[in-house]
């Protein structure tokens, strides 16, 4: 591992300073209004897509900054981290653009890449089904040819920002013509396609982007709605999921910087028969002990990006579901210690803290659980035999 691996670079630390002035002058002021009006951060969204933000990742030919994951990762952090993470980072340009970038066609490229750089466009993604989860294996969607077309019919729930989207990139699956067996592969769907239905799902955790159940009754799609290599679609596939693992640890790591740095600068004013409570160990180790977690964290998800940006899948998969795992219980206890300090004022809507407690819920939970993360580390690291 090089030391770039670890520290970050010159590059990064300026990148990182910029986008946490940007993400202040939103900050969680900005969100927490347009959550109780019901709509979408669009004014951040069009905002860092216009100064490039949403597309670091993307090649720089398609109107991108020619980065990677790990710069994607650390815009979402610092977002995060201020009080103003978009959700729609993890889909649109992690999953989305990556995989069009890395299996697309020229026209496909094209067509979608410069938008989901500068934001204009929005890209939902698919994978989740009701009786599947996130398991590829035992998708339902299918895709059957008509001629050049593709018919596709199914059903998905738990899909992010449908509403916000031009097309969503679905996973479903088609007939092997030599085995007849089912293998996963990626289509392009516009959310104006007749036969494409989407009903919002009421959530419990409110959230300024919506989750949606999709239902796909014959949706016909032209040859070219498939992305990328008909017979590499379980690779292609996994070539967005390790992104979406890293982008969601970014998420987790700022949404816990945030609750801790407001935990720390109450600890230091609020005061008790004359000294501030961040003087009693009671209240500072727990913190303390927050801050090492969530660095422990960013260690594993700078690692992972670093891997996956050099072409190296494999280990990009560990590393990918390994911070995710660390991040997201770090997030989760961060929160949790956060409020715990403040007492009753970290359940009050001035300090803005307690809608949290849900918030950092998600990251243990999708898109993968923290049971499944450790059954891959005890099957594919450790080489543990499999209970299912």
């Amino acid at each position: 591992m090089s030391a770039s691996d670890i520290v970050e670079s010159q590059e990064h630390q300026d990148l990182r300073a910029a986008v946490a002035a940007f993400a202040r002058s939103y900050g969680r002021d900005y969100l927490t209004r347009t959550l109780a009006a019901g709509k979408a951060p669009a004014e951040l969204w069009r905002a860092a897509g216009k100064l490039g933000y949403l597309g670091v990742s993307i090649p720089e030919e398609y109107g991108g900054g020619g980065g990677g994951i790990g710069e994607l990762a650390l815009v979402l952090e610092e977002l995060g981290a201020a009080g103003s993470p978009l959700l729609m980072m993890v889909v649109s340009p992690a999953i989305c653009a990556t995989v069009i970038a890395r299996f697309g066609t020229e026209e496909q490229k094209r067509a979608w890449l410069p938008g989901l750089a500068d934001g204009s466009r929005v890209m939902a993604f698919g994978i989740t089904e009701p009786d599947a989860g996130s398991n590829s294996h035992r998708i339902t969607t299918t895709a059957r040819r008509d001629g050049e077309d593709w018919l596709l019919s199914g059903r998905k729930v738990f899909i992010s920002g449908v509403d916000l989207a031009d097309a969503v990139l679905v996973v479903g699956r088609t007939a092997d013509a030599r085995s007849g067996r089912l293998k996963p592969c990626l289509f392009i769907v516009p959310t104006d396609a007749p036969g494409f239905t989407r009903t919002p799902l009421a959530m419990e955790l409110k959230a300024a982007e919506k989750q949606f159940e999709l239902a796909l009754d014959d949706v016909r799609l032209p040859a070219d709605a498939l992305v990328g290599d008909e017979d590499a679609g379980l690779l292609q596939l996994f070539a967005g999921l390790n992104p979406e693992r890293v982008m969601t640890a970014a998420f987790a790591i700022g949404m816990g910087r945030y609750a801790l740095g407001r935990a720390v600068a109450y600890a230091r004013e609020r005061t008790v028969w004359k000294t501030p409570i961040g003087a009693h160990q009671a209240i500072a180790h727990p913190l303390a002990q927050a801050h090492i977690e969530l660095e422990l964290a960013r260690l594993m998800t700078r690692r992972a990006a670093a891997l996956y940006d050099a072409g190296d899948d494999i280990g990009a998969g560990e590393a990918a579901n390994m911070a995710k795992y660390a991040a997201a219980e770090a997030c989760a206890h961060a929160v949790d210690q956060s409020v715990h300090t403040l007492g009753g004022n970290g359940l009050t809507e001035e300090f803005q803290l307690a809608s949290l407690l849900t918030a950092s819920r998600v990251a243990r939970i999708a898109p993968v659980s923290r049971e499944m993360i450790l059954n891959y580390v005890s099957h594919q690291t450790l080489g543990l035999p499999k209970s299912y």
